[in-house]
Formats: C-alpha cells, sequence, structure tokens
C-alpha cells in the first residue's frame, strides 16, 4: 500500500516536472527565470517601438504610405476599445488595448515566422514569449488588474455591489468569475501558440520541405485571431467593469 502510495506521489512530481522545450534560465536574485522569454520579448518591443517611430517621425495633415498604414492601425485598435467600453470612457484605455494586442501579435508572429530552433544556444532554445504559460498568465493578470481599477476608479465601492446583483445568492459564483477570467484568457493564449508551434516543428521533421508552408501561413492567421480575441476580452471586461449597477 505505502509503495503504491510512494509510486503516486513520485509520478504527481515527474508530470509537474514536465516543460514543453528546452529553457533558457537565468538567476536573477535567486529566482530562476526563462532567459528566452526575455531575449525575444525585447526583441519584439524593439522591433515594436522601431515600426512606431519610423510611421510617425514625418508627419502629415494629408498622410500617404506608411502613416496611412499606422493610422488604419490606430483605427482598428480604438474600434476595439470603442466597441468593448464605450463612446465616452474608451479613449483612455486604447493605450493598454492597443499596447496588449500588438505584443501578443508581435510575440506570436515571432514564433510562426522565425526559425529559433535553427540559432544555437549553449543551453535551452528561443520560441515566442506567448509559447511561454508565465508570459500569458502576467498578461491575463493585467488585465484582471485593469478592470478592476476600471471598476473602482468609475464607480467607486460601490462597484462591489455587482457580486451581489442580481441577487446575493450567486455571489460565489460572482467571486469565481473573477478567478475564471484570467485563467481562461491566459490558457487560450497559451494553448493556442503552443500547439501551433509544436504542429509546424512536427511537420517539419517529417516533410522538410514545402508542405510545413501552409501550416505556418494557418499559423499566421491564427496568431493574429488569438491577439484579437485576448485584447477584445480584455477591453470587453474593462468595459463590464465601468457600467453603472442598475443598466442590466
Amino acid at each position: 500500500m505505502y509503495q503504491k502510495e510512494i509510486e503516486g506521489m513520485s509520478s504527481f512530481i515527474a508530470i509537474s516536472a514536465v516543460e514543453v522545450g528546452k529553457h533558457l534560465y537565468w538567476e536573477i536574485g535567486g529566482y530562476k527565470v526563462h532567459g528566452q522569454v526575455f531575449i525575444v520579448s525585447w526583441l519584439v518591443i524593439a522591433t515594436l517601438l522601431s515600426i512606431s517611430f519610423l510611421g510617425t517621425r514625418n508627419l502629415n495633415r494629408i498622410p500617404k504610405d506608411f502613416q496611412n498604414f499606422m493610422e488604419f492601425i490606430l483605427e482598428f485598435l480604438q474600434d476595439i476599445a470603442k466597441n468593448q467600453i464605450g463612446e465616452h470612457d474608451y479613449r483612455s484605455w486604447v493605450p493598454y488595448i492597443a499596447t496588449i494586442f500588438l505584443f501578443i501579435l508581435g510575440s506570436n508572429w515571432a514564433g510562426a515566422l522565425i526559425p529559433w530552433k535553427l540559432i544555437q544556444l549553449p543551453e535551452g532554445e528561443l520560441a515566442a514569449p506567448t509559447n511561454d504559460i508565465n508570459t500569458t498568465v502576467a498578461l491575463s493578470l493585467l488585465t484582471s488588474l485593469s478592470y478592476f481599477y476600471a471598476g473602482l476608479s468609475k464607480n467607486g465601492l460601490g462597484y462591489f455591489a455587482r457580486y451581489v446583483e442580481p441577487t446575493p445568492v450567486l455571489l460565489p459564483i460572482n467571486i469565481l468569475e473573477d478567478f475564471t477570467k484570467p485563467l481562461s484568457l491566459s490558457f487560450r493564449l497559451f494553448g493556442n501558440i503552443l500547439a501551433d508551434e509544436l504542429v509546424v516543428s512536427v511537420f517539419t521533421l517529417l516533410v522538410p520541405i514545402l508542405i510545413p508552408l501552409p501550416v505556418m501561413i494557418l499559423g499566421l492567421f491564427a496568431s493574429s485571431i488569438q491577439a484579437l480575441i485576448f485584447s477584445t476580452l480584455s477591453a470587453a471586461y474593462i468595459g463590464e467593469a465601468m457600467e453603472g449597477h442598475g443598466e442590466h
């Protein structure tokens, strides 16, 4: 009996230690962090900042060329925030929604377009930041903090009245909802990006020429959809938190 319990415990520990891919670990302040997430994240951030700088350094009253593209992206992101948060309150949340969308899109595309596995490191391998559950959980928690801040700043302590509406019986379910929102956001993004990278890797190993190309194109489309879903849901949660009680 004791042997079975020990075997069960050892198998549980083995499962919890399973990792997808090889990680590059850095020791910072006594903590182990995933170095590949930092490296690729900063590359994505540097790329986004460079594109923003190049697209806005010579602004014209009548936009043309690259400025046209930048204004189209801005209007698209403004529409996401406006449709989900509302016309009166959306402007202050455009920077957050736009940042979340662009960072996730850049990270997803970095994983889908760049053959990171060809870059040899002393240990571990590079991959998309959103291929790491720690990144997606951090982004989800940012959204959770944002909608709590939005609700409290708009409605004060009256924000917490939403937990007992329409009846106090729903209090446990309404509290549980605040935990399920970041969980669903983080695992949806992580699972989709991880699955896409695994499928491309398997196809590349089996048939390395041409066949993986359609899968990679499909991965780019799926990556874009995941960025849109995450940013739209983030805006929707913020908009829901800012609603007045009694408008339902």
